[in-house]
């Protein structure tokens, strides 16, 4: 089946005139504002299909018995829908943009980094706001200008997370599943690591690591994503026909700015799922201790820490990672550039880990640090977390990142033109078409949103459309309709004909 996917990234933020000030409040003024800017649809997130404590091993902890009613402007939760199909919204103060499903790693990696974009444009928004001495938010302040970071840690010991989702059949066995991602979710971090300056959850060592996240890590297995958190995330959330998926949602992983860690972490992942579905047999691989050896990889950045297999074996995780390559089996040309991709970088990293500084995160990191540390700064210098935390800036002009890809340092794989067209755009070939363009063109009488339904209000009523096909209501079945539909009532005469 066609493996869809997406991405949910919390950013960090900061106001840098009045650091004291509440995230909670700054990402209201920056969802609140952006969703002034740039739509009329003002519509709530719809709850009624939520279930994010309901357990893929059999049981659902309720956060809730009737559907919360939330202001889209509310302090703390405010929300929006962007004409991508995306969602913007607060979540943990952190703003949180949620990408439209996507059928390819390929889109995967552009639409993650069209969030990029969003961000940027609230940040221009709340920066021109302040300047007319307006706020967004009654009996608030204007807000001063803000700036957002593409990381997972603030430095003092909380963590915020960059989630990976993925469709997959109901009827594939949890605890295979499970058996199977753990050894490769341990290791596939030397390709995708963000890089940090600090060992341990507050950074109370010196020393620089592979992945932001990895010393966040304390069970194999967990339903939380906040705290105790589990290799293998549980949550049993479908956002589709419970009947017959499931969606794997991924809080391993660190949040990327290189192009290809993007690509490679969504086109690894899909392939490996791919391979567990057809019954491929990943039990040789299994960890004596996983939750060890995620925190001795990622401190390692010379990629030469052997892990310990539970059948006494010792293997590097570029080893491990090459056994997964050789049993998962290409069915596209996106997969085959992944395959080909990670061949290559397994290569490089084996040969020298700082040549794939072009092309990985951690690795560009580690080389900006380790010019700094060759000159005689000491890890301990706060020049070098400052460093850590410039290079995930998304501000163009001031990121590191973006620094190196205009120097030619760092690789690409898209342009920026084609981001900030995803920005705008919903991907044509999933749901998302229809959420981001009935957004656009018929925002103002949408009354609530989610991942599975549009509610339009209109004279004669609510309607309820429901979206539970992640397949469904693209652009080739419904473009013709949505574009000679002159009125809201239009478009939903057509859906009943053929949605009742």
């Amino acid at each position: 089946m066609t493996r869809y996917m997406g991405t949910e990234t919390e950013y960090g933020i900061i106001c840098p005139s009045n650091p004291g000030l509440s995230p909670i409040v700054t990402s209201t003024h920056a969802v609140v504002a952006y969703a002034a800017f740039n739509t009329p649809a003002r519509s709530r997130w719809d709850y009624e299909d939520e279930h994010p404590l309901k357990d893929a091993r059999g049981f659902d902890l309720k956060r809730y018995n009737t559907v919360p009613v939330v202001d889209p402007n509310a302090i703390g939760v405010a929300n929006v829908v962007t004409y991508n199909g995306a969602r913007f919204y607060v979540d943990h103060a952190h703003p949180e943009y949620s990408s439209p499903e996507v059928s390819n790693a390929f889109d995967a990696m552009i639409y993650d980094a069209a969030g990029d974009v969003v961000l940027n444009t609230a940040a221009a928004n709340i920066a021109e706001l302040y300047e007319q001495g307006v706020s967004v938010l009654q009996e608030k302040a204007p807000c001063p200008p803000l700036k957002f970071y593409k990381n997972n840690v603030d430095g003092k010991g909380a963590s915020y997370g960059s989630h990976e989702n993925y469709q997959y059949s109901r009827h594939t066995d949890f605890p295979q599943l499970a058996q199977a991602l753990i050894p490769f979710f341990v290791t596939r971090q030397v390709i995708i690591g963000a890089g940090r300056v600090g060992i341990g959850q507050a950074g109370e060592k010196e020393g620089f690591q592979i992945s932001q996240r990895a010393d966040y890590f304390e069970q194999k297995v967990s339903l939380e994503t906040t705290l105790n958190r589990g290799i293998v995330n549980t949550r049993d959330e479908p956002h589709a026909d419970e009947r017959e998926f499931r969606r794997l949602h991924v809080i391993v992983g660190d949040a990327n700015m290189s192009q290809y860690s993007n690509f490679l972490k969504f086109g690894m992942t899909k392939l490996v799922l791919d391979a567990i579905e057809s019954d491929i047999d990943f039990r040789d691989l299994a960890l004596a201790d996983p939750v060890a050896e995620i925190k001795l990889v990622s401190h390692d950045p010379t990629c030469t820490h052997e892990l310990e297999l539970a059948d006494g074996r010792r293997m590097r995780a570029t080893a491990i990672l090459r056994e997964y390559l050789s049993r998962v089996r290409p069915s596209d040309d996106v997969d085959k550039r992944v395959c080909a991709l990670w061949g290559e970088l397994l290569d490089d990293l084996e040969r020298e880990p700082l040549s794939t500084a072009d092309r990985l995160d951690w690795a560009a990191k580690w080389a900006l640090i380790s010019g700094f540390i060759g000159r005689g700064v000491d890890i301990s210098d706060p020049k070098l977390k400052a460093i850590d935390l410039q290079y995930a800036d998304i501000d163009p002009q001031a990121s590191l990142y973006h620094a190196l890809v205009r120097k030619g340092s760092m690789k690409t794989l898209v342009s920026a033109d084609v981001i900030a067209n995803a920005a705008a755009t919903p991907p044509i070939d999933s749901r998302a078409w229809f959420r981001g363009e009935v957004s656009r063109k018929f925002g103002e009488h949408i009354r609530a949103s989610s991942w599975q339904s549009v509610v339009f209000e209109t004279a004669a009523g609510v309607h309820k459309v429901h979206l539970d096909a992640v397949d469904g209501f693209t652009h080739a079945t419904l473009g013709d309709t949505l574009e000679n539909s002159n009125s809201v009532e239009d478009l939903l005469g057509f859906l009943n004909t053929t949605t009742d």
